[in-house]
């Protein structure tokens, strides 16, 4: 009977472990033996050994200008990302009239087409007859030239993202976190006395602190990743300025058919965003607070 059940039990899960097979584990385990060959996708690949990660780190200046770029996006990205939804998630836990409206606004933008966006994006910051610009003189301010900038562009990509994810599942995450928040711990803590911004400090952000954090890994992946706005609205440029590593790795596979030296390019990315997220946890400890008012190192004490 028990052989049956397993048995059972396989056979319900076998579309998923056929599809995990056949379009997860292969190509993973593919591209980690290409990493090590020279493969152009017409011949045979060459077992080259550590070839590639060596070019990668001492031969391709691509490679780190493109790491050192994305680290900047990142760093622009992440931060105002988090902030601004969870702004938009407090402002919609209010209860004020209209709330379902204004969510429905705030949720639009994540399910806008990249390409509409973008495209819609590159019109608002075109410099000589964009809407951004014009606004802008009305109030006697001179506009940048936007993504026809060195200067500009990576800002203008940081604030398409901004509009695009701002209001999508990180608020949701956000509005379902402070919705778990007790009441009553607000009205104790304005009864002691606290104002607005001392309840958020002291009772907000703790309470909420998983979620933050949640919010924080997903938002720093998904940075880290950024491939599309750039492919589709500048191309890598000018002049280099939002050429990524993620668009490294695809010019370096599609445009120049160096599959070995990409999938290696692949796999550093990959050894970059683990390290990133297990420091990440171990940061953790210090500042994440889980029920109870217990830190993550709460595990240790006991």
């Amino acid at each position: 009977m028990g052989r049956r059940r397993a048995l059972e039990g396989y056979l319900y899960i076998s579309p998923f472990l056929a599809g995990f097979l056949v379009f997860t584990a292969y190509p993973l385990l593919a591209s980690l033996y290409l990493s090590f060959t020279n493969f152009n996708i017409i011949g045979e690949p060459q077992w080259v050994g550590l070839e590639n990660y060596v070019r990668a780190f001492t031969d391709d200046t691509l490679f780190w200008s493109s790491l050192g770029r994305t680290g900047r996006y990142t760093l622009l990205a992440v931060p105002f990302g988090v902030l601004f939804s969870l702004g938009a998630a407090m402002l919609l836990n209010q209860g004020f009239a209209g709330t379902s409206v204004f969510r429905t606004f705030f949720f639009l933008p994540s399910i806008t087409p990249i390409i509409a966006s973008v495209l819609i994006w590159i019109w608002i910051l075109q410099p000589s007859v964009g809407v951004m610009n014009y606004l802008l003189s009305l109030v006697g301010i001179p506009g940048p030239p936007w993504v026809q900038s060195t200067t500009w562009a990576l800002p203008s990509l940081v604030i398409l993202s901004l509009w695009s994810t701002v209001g999508g599942s990180r608020m949701i995450v956000f509005l379902a976190g402070l919705q778990g928040v007790p009441r009553e711990l607000y009205e104790a803590a304005e009864i002691d006395g606290a104002n607005a911004w001392q309840r958020f400090v002291n009772v907000t952000v703790p309470l909420i602190s998983p979620t933050i954090f949640f919010n924080l890994v997903i938002s720093i992946i998904g940075a880290l990743s950024v491939f599309s706005v750039a492919y589709i609205g500048t191309q890598g440029g000018p002049a280099y300025a939002t050429y990524f590593y993620v668009y490294h790795l695809y010019a370096s596979a599609f445009q120049y058919s160096l599959m070995g030296y990409a999938s290696a390019l692949a796999w550093i990315f990959l050894v970059v965003v683990l390290v990133l997220t297990v420091a990440q946890f171990r940061l953790s400890d210090r500042w994440v607070f889980y029920a109870g008012g217990e830190s993550t190192d709460r595990g240790r004490d006991g």
